[in-house]
């Protein structure tokens, strides 16, 4: 049971279509794994009753045998869905007391195209209140906490995700990437989460799609190559999502020589980013594997205003804010529910002026030229996926980093919002371990719609290194 939660969710699935292991083996090695595992990190949430899911998992193999149902690319691989998605039947919490008893009808877009390709849904993974910060602690389940050191954080608001995937409870799993969601836990998991294009996986329908083209859903998993096949299922235009687009197939495509590809390193922005002592030495030397896979890394001077660029944010993430959490401020009994740092966004974003809003957006649209700019000289940019180590569990957030004072819950974060600002595709690897053992990450961005040569990076990278396999996590009980 033990070794199948080792596979690759690839050569798992191979198996499965074979025949050389049932969907309800898998399921029992899930959910022994679950059982072993998740008492300790607290990543998988609103887990479902262990017989239905060996029951469900029973109905597959019977359908497989008789050939009733077509074999889904995912087809017997039980899944968590993260709780800021909708998943039919579940829990949809957001991690927020207010909505702990909201069970919704519909999937959310990717998850029902998650449920089409055959996957198992058997709960929910942990996410900070309302997907906000990166630090995956809730008043409805609690703080999801770091394989590596169980005081620590694993960070959000993919923090369940990452931890589930670095424990061996999942083998590949959904996140979704506002500011860093996807790449600050991946990078704290010593696992691989991909913040796609802004629009090839695209958002739900039912949703704001206009005004703030930055959040995108995405995959989560132990190699590149689980991140292909997740993001092939994701992936894919919908006439009802504007920006929305069907690049790939990725999987097959990964594997390519990349002698000459040039890279970009951003460092800490020309000194604008504090940097925790040892990230930029753990990121630097994990560099050298990049060119002696045969490309040219070099350091880049800061590329655009950085204070710019974070007031851009903070106003358009806050606008954001305000009209997703807004409507639950306004009801008298939920205010008093909701989280200061949110109260915070929600005021903030409202008393923005139209000129403020245009000048955000105005600053966004000068970044993207400057990008494009970039790209015109390099395949790539890299930069670290965050400025701290994971740190204590117990923590709301840094409030100083080297230093220099936190003046936001989320300003120790600044390094992701490059890639997030514009829509960028940005892909989180391992980048090794500092003098304390905790992991950190490299994101590996690309331009725009440029998504198969930021995996194929990944992808060259991984074969060199695997780092996942590499420095496993302390089992439970270790």
């Amino acid at each position: 049971m033990t070794e199948l939660t080792t596979l690759s969710a690839r050569d798992l699935l191979g198996k499965l279509k074979t025949k050389e292991v049932s969907s309800e083996e898998v399921m029992r090695a899930c959910l022994a794994r679950i059982e072993a595992e998740n008492p300790r990190v607290n990543a998988i949430v609103a887990l479902r009753d262990a017989d239905q899911l060996i029951q469900e998992a029973r109905a597959q193999d019977q359908a497989r045998e008789t050939g009733d149902t077509p074999a889904g690319a995912l087809q017997g691989l039980p899944l968590a869905i993260k709780d800021t998605a909708n998943a039919a039947g579940l829990p949809g919490t957001l991690g927020s007391p207010i909505l702990k008893d909201f069970i919704p009808k519909a999937d959310d877009l990717h998850v029902a195209r998650m449920r089409a390709a055959g996957i198992i849904v058997i709960g929910k993974t942990n996410v900070p209140e309302f997907g906000l910060g990166s630090h995956s602690v809730n008043p409805v389940y609690g703080a999801s906490c770091n394989p590596y050191d169980t005081g620590r954080s694993i960070g959000g608001s993919s923090g369940g995700a990452a931890a589930a995937l670095a424990t061996g409870m999942q083998w590949l799993l959904d996140g979704s990437d506002m500011m860093g969601s996807l790449r600050n836990p991946a990078g704290w998991g010593n696992v691989y989460g991909f913040r796609p294009s802004y629009g090839l996986v695209p958002n739900d329908p039912g949703k704001e799609l206009f005004l703030s083209p930055m959040a995108t859903a995405g995959p989560m998993a132990r190699c590149p190559d689980d991140l292909a096949l997740l993001l092939d299922v994701q992936a894919g235009r919908d006439p009802g999502v504007p920006f929305s687009h069907g690049d790939g197939p990725f999987s097959g495509a990964l594997n390519a020589d990349l002698t000459g590809r040039r890279i970009g390193w951003l460092g800490d922005w020309g000194g604008a980013w504090p940097m925790e002592d040892g990230v930029l030495a753990t990121c630097e030397a994990a560099l050298k594997t990049f060119e002696d896979l045969g490309c040219t890394v070099e350091p880049l001077a800061a590329p655009f205003p950085a204070e710019d660029l974070w007031q851009s944010w903070i106003d358009l993430r806050s606008l954001a804010v305000a009209g997703s959490v807004g409507p639950l401020f306004d009801n008298p009994k939920y205010r008093p529910l909701i989280r200061e740092d949110a109260v915070w966004e929600i005021e903030r974003g409202r008393a923005l002026s139209a000129s403020e809003i245009l000048r955000a957006s105005s600053i966004r649209s000068a970044w993207y030229r400057a990008a494009a700019a970039l790209f015109a000289r390099y395949d790539a940019l890299i930069a670290p996926t965050a400025q701290v180590w994971p740190f204590p569990v117990d923590w709301a957030h840094p409030k100083v980093i080297a230093g220099q004072a936190m003046d936001t819950y989320h300003r120790w974060m600044e390094c992701v919002i490059p890639a997030s600002l514009i829509g960028l595709p940005g892909l989180a690897v391992p980048a090794g371990f500092g003098a304390g053992g905790l992991p950190m990450g490299l994101q590996l961005i690309g331009p725009y719609r440029g998504d198969l040569g930021v995996l194929q990076l990944a992808q060259g990278y991984h074969l060199a290194t695997d780092w996942p396999s590499r420095r496993p996590p302390p089992r439970a009980g270790g």
